[in-house]
């Protein structure tokens, strides 16, 4: 093991001076080694080395070796994880995580209350014409005209139930096409794991067209930042960021990052029966 292990390290120096191909490594060393298919990056002076495939670990029948910690991202690993876990193994304890998680929270809260969410009614919906899955909803928003948004909610939604209907209004996206159609907002909804039951979110009694939505207290609503424009929502993917991490909680309530609920001056945002449900 020991003579494997000095021409692994033999061989990736000569790798890192540019004297062996990637291949090299790998040939020298597969007799006693296994190799993860996952890359990592091998660095000189703390600079990426240009087109070497990159190996993260090799391991032997008892042990195992490493050129340098890393981690490989797939769907199922969750970079905040590794960030603890490292903050953990630095630290000594898991203080410094809480406050990071704190941090981040704070961050995905501010993030949260870019977006521009409203209150809105339902003046009339119907079939699109160009799309089976569609309805397209004139909604009053607070504006001087409804606007006209369009969401696929005809396997989950009967069209009679969304008539003069109070909804929640996602209105600082941009507008997109939809079969022909002008879409330019979303209603946003409530849906199980499957995905095989949706409901709308609706606004607390009381609430009125055009009112803001925030996440967070009622004492926050006085210092809410201007809505993002739609071209920095998409240039800084803020929707994408917020997204994640809205669900709904035991109760049925809306709420951000498990601690941040989303809210009108009236009360807060719910779904009517789905509990533990990711928004969207």
């Amino acid at each position: 093991m020991a003579t494997a292990t000095a021409t692994m390290a033999a061989t990736a120096a000569k790798l890192i001076k540019g004297g062996g191909s990637p291949q090299m490594l790998l040939s020298s060393s597969k007799s006693a080694f296994s190799f993860s298919r996952c890359p990592i990056i091998i660095h000189k002076k703390k600079k990426p080395i240009n087109n070497i495939p990159l190996l993260i670990s090799f391991s032997a029948a008892r042990h195992n070796y490493h050129l340098h910690h890393s981690f490989c991202t797939t769907a199922n690993v969750n970079a905040d994880a590794i960030s603890t876990s490292d903050s953990e193994s630095q630290s000594g304890g898991g203080d410094a995580n809480s406050d990071d998680t704190g941090t981040s929270m704070s961050k995905i809260k501010d993030a949260g209350n870019l977006l521009d969410i409203r209150v809105g009614r339902i003046i009339k919906a119907w079939r699109h014409e160009e799309a089976d899955s569609l309805y397209v909803e004139q909604v009053d928003v607070g504006e001087a005209e409804p606007r006209i948004i369009c969401s696929g909610l005809v396997k989950y939604v009967p069209l009679d139930h969304l008539q003069h209907r109070d909804v929640v209004v996602l209105a600082n996206l941009k507008p997109r096409n939809m079969r022909g159609v002008k879409s330019n907002g979303m209603l946003m909804a409530a849906s199980d794991a499957s995905h095989e039951n949706v409901e709308l979110l609706h606004p607390p009694d009381g609430s009125i067209p055009g009112d803001r939505i925030w996440f967070g207290s009622p004492d926050d609503q006085t210092n809410l930042p201007d809505p993002a424009s739609p071209n920095q929502i998409q240039k800084k993917k803020i929707w994408e960021s917020v997204q994640p991490h809205l669900k709904t909680d035991d109760s049925c309530m809306a709420i951000l990052g498990g601690e941040h609920f989303m809210r009108t001056s009236a009360g807060v945002v719910a779904s009517k029966s789905l509990n533990n449900a990711n928004i969207s």
